[in-house]
């Protein structure tokens, strides 16, 4: 950081600087390797996508969204014998499912299914259809001829770590393919190595994947930064001005995005990181067995993105007080539930000291 700070914090959009192209590349060829997007694990050869730096996970999601419906607007024109900008096209609608989070700008807010967020600023966007995570008979009347995208988190986080399961989002992709709609996967809060792999869909088979990606939070370690991975067939369709931004995909951020990307992706540290949450999990799997009329019996999530459902939807923010009293942080997810996203590189040492926290937090409640 202090070595690129001295170099160049910033140039204008129109100027090329080489941090961004690596990192795209680095992030693409490990989508390849790892799988994701469409690529099966082990692929190489034609590097067929696209990248585009933000400065947020808003951000990156508002791209994903005008992305998917400039392409709507294209494919409807080319099934209808039209131009894009015909006004009777009307593939224009948006499709999200409970309990999702996919920001605050009014684009993402919009697919942000919690009142308490939207209420403020309504009305937002029309044409939004809500469905329910993993209800596949739904699916065929939520995706038709008008939409133009679905955006969905293959892990929830704020919604309450609900993970989406295989066998829907492969019903959901074919639905995708069927109408020409874009398939959109948050992955800001779950992906690049949070779930024990480069994507939390990257050990799914290929007929499960998105066409576009969207990340942030941990790409840059903190700073600010965002990005929208999209394959060719899609971002053909953004051309120069379509979308853009001043100060997304700065040298600064991009050089710190391809430093933690390159550490991330290291053998050793994704391993130390597997142990860890296996660890983590032995231990918060524990908690149920010993609290049974407080929690719900099974931990929530999938590596380092994790939670605890309560029977009582009025515990989970008392333990996120009292945890926050005895030195630890952690958030509520949904209603019912609080959620341990804990740094990739916390030690087990650390596991211990935020799971006796947790267990005297419980102890507290269940004496009550």
């Amino acid at each position: 950081m202090a070595d690129e700070s001295r170099q160049l914090l910033h140039t204008s959009n129109v100027f090329h600087h080489q941090w961004a192209g690596k990192l795209a590349e680095l992030m693409v060829t490990l989508t390849q390797k790892e799988g994701g997007l469409g690529w099966p694990a082990g692929t190489s050869g034609r590097k067929n996508a696209k990248v585009f730096f933000a400065n947020s996970g808003t951000e990156a999601n508002e791209g994903a969204l005008k992305t998917a419906r400039k392409v709507g607007k294209m494919r409807w024109a080319a099934k209808h014998g039209k131009q894009w900008d015909d006004p009777s096209c009307d593939k224009i609608e948006l499709v999200c499912f409970e309990n999702a989070f996919h920001g605050r700008s009014m684009g993402a807010l919009s697919v942000t299914t919690n009142p308490k967020y939207q209420k403020p600023f309504a009305p937002l966007l029309p044409g939004v259809k809500v469905g329910q995570l993993n209800s596949k008979e739904a699916i065929e009347d939520l995706v038709s001829e008008k939409t133009c995208a679905v955006i969905v988190e293959p892990v929830q986080g704020e919604g309450g770590i609900h993970l989406a399961d295989e066998n829907w989002l492969r019903a959901l992709r074919k639905r995708c393919d069927e109408t020409g709609a874009v398939l959109i996967f948050d992955e800001i809060q779950c992906g690049l190595y949070r779930t024990g792999t480069l994507w939390a869909h990257s050990a799914l088979p290929a007929d499960c994947h998105p066409d576009i990606i969207t990340m942030a939070k941990p790409l840059a370690n903190g700073y600010p930064i965002g990005a929208v991975m999209i394959r060719d067939i899609v971002a053909e369709a953004m051309t120069a001005g379509t979308h853009g931004t001043t100060f997304g995909g700065s040298p600064l951020a991009c050089a710190l995005g391809y430093h933690v990307l390159s550490r991330l992706s290291a053998r050793e540290f994704v391993a130390n990181m597997q142990e860890t949450s296996a660890y983590l999990q032995g231990r918060l799997s524990q908690l149920p067995k010993w609290f049974p009329d407080t929690l719900q019996p099974s931990v929530r999530g999938r590596g380092l993105i994790l939670g605890l459902g309560f029977r009582n939807v009025d515990h989970p923010g008392r333990v996120v007080t009292m945890a926050r009293e005895r030195g630890v942080l952690i958030l509520t997810a949904g209603k019912d539930a609080v959620r341990l996203v804990p740094s990739l590189n916390i030690t087990r040492e650390e596991v211990d000291v935020a799971v006796d926290v947790l267990e005297s937090c419980l102890g507290v409640l269940s004496t009550e």
